[in-house]
């Protein structure tokens, strides 16, 4: 890919200066959904997916984007003094948000770039290609200037950006799994404090298969934003008879012993969700370090019924691909992951079943969906680099 990016650049941008490549992975979050803006625990890990940059510096302050996914749309110009949301400027508001983001830190970006990207991660399917650009970009900026920052502050700055210039209410995982990936390690994160440790990920004779829905969606314009504002009403609610600062600090027993101080019975629903799933999440991770991997399976399982029920994230595109992955031989454990609403299931399923595995659910889904999903086996893969 470098070498592609590096016989293109000046095909778009012109010859002269030193171009440099950056890397940054997507991921998938293998349980703990809609744990992150709740104070609970995440456990995503990287993958060797992501996106691709090329980088220019220039001698004034103009930005040029060029995407290698959006070749028809051109070069979206663009200059450091005007760092705003557009929505004609489509996906380059993740990396002048990133930008903008910085400058609002104090660090002032001394020149403009010419900036080319490739994503090799579906877009719209839940594998966090915004947190990638976000990530690959503020890494980029960290290496291109000497900025004093860390890959947690990347993270930060990402979620920073996302939150406050593009408008999705979005919590820390995606951007903290990216920024901070390990190769064949997951990340066990407790989002209350960002305290975290690696878990090694032994599938012995099983693979991780993501499935894409082809559904599309915005986490921008989805009920993403509801969901969260739902959440935070009930904490409000349980914090008039409990002292807790979120939802993840209650334990299932202490949920059912005050859940009545919460008014509705939807915002109850969805309180419980985020409750008992960080409590599968600690579950899931001490069944993996006690090599039970069928228990991570059975957890993974209870999670997609818990966010189809109570929180009602998933939709018959995920349903469907879960229930057909369920029914199939060799699955251990399947659920929906990222923000749901569309995007992507994870599955964990025995090497010998993979193909099988791909061939009857794909053909069960475009039956009963009306068009094809994809399937990728992904590897764990680790965080940002220059490449």
């Amino acid at each position: 890919m470098k070498e592609k990016m590096l016989k293109k650049f000046p095909e778009i941008f012109g010859q002269g200066g030193e171009i440099r490549t950056f890397f940054a992975p997507g991921r998938v979050n293998l349980i703990g959904e809609h744990t992150d803006y709740n104070g609970g625990h995440v456990f995503p890990c990287a993958l060797t997916i992501g996106t691709y940059a090329a980088v220019r510096k220039r001698e004034d302050r103009q930005l040029r984007f060029y995407s290698l996914n959006f070749e028809k749309n051109g070069v979206y110009q663009s200059s450091l003094d005007d760092l705003k949301p557009k929505k004609e400027a489509g996906w380059t508001n993740y990396p002048k948000g990133v930008m903008w983001a910085f400058e609002e830190r104090g660090f002032q970006i001394p020149c403009g770039m010419d900036f080319m990207l490739y994503g090799n991660i579906p877009n719209g399917s839940g594998l966090s290609s915004s947190a990638s650009v976000e990530v690959v970009t503020g890494y980029i900026l960290r290496e291109l200037f000497g900025f004093d920052v860390s890959l947690t502050d990347l993270a930060l700055i990402g979620q920073y950006s996302e939150n406050h210039f593009n408008g999705v209410n979005c919590g820390i995982m995606d951007q903290f799994a990216i920024a901070m990936g390990n190769k064949d390690q997951a990340i066990f994160l407790d989002t209350s404090d960002l305290s975290y440790e690696y878990a090694p990920i032994h599938l012995r004779d099983a693979k991780i298969v993501i499935s894409c829905s082809n559904k599309k969606r915005g986490l921008g314009d989805s009920k993403y934003n509801e969901r969260r504002a739902e959440c935070e009403e009930a904490l409000q609610e349980l914090q008039t008879v409990v002292p807790i600062q979120s939802l993840g600090q209650l334990t299932g027993e202490a949920f059912e012993q005050y859940k009545d101080a919460i008014k509705s019975e939807v915002r109850q629903r969805r309180a419980r969700h985020a409750v008992y799933e960080n409590q599968r999440t600690i579950q899931a991770v001490e069944a993996l370090k006690a090599d039970q991997l069928e228990e991570f399976g059975r957890l993974m399982n209870a999670s997609h019924v818990s966010l189809r029920d109570d929180y009602e994230v998933t939709g018959i595109e995920l349903d469907t691909l879960v229930e057909e992955a369920w029914k199939a031989e060799g699955v251990i454990g399947s659920r929906m992951t990222g923000a749901g609403f569309g995007g992507c299931t994870v599955s964990i399923v025995k090497n010998d079943r993979v193909d099988q595995f791909m061939e009857q659910v794909g053909r069960a889904y475009r039956e009963k969906i009306g068009y094809s999903a994809d399937f990728y086996a992904v590897e764990i893969g680790g965080g940002p680099a220059e490449i």
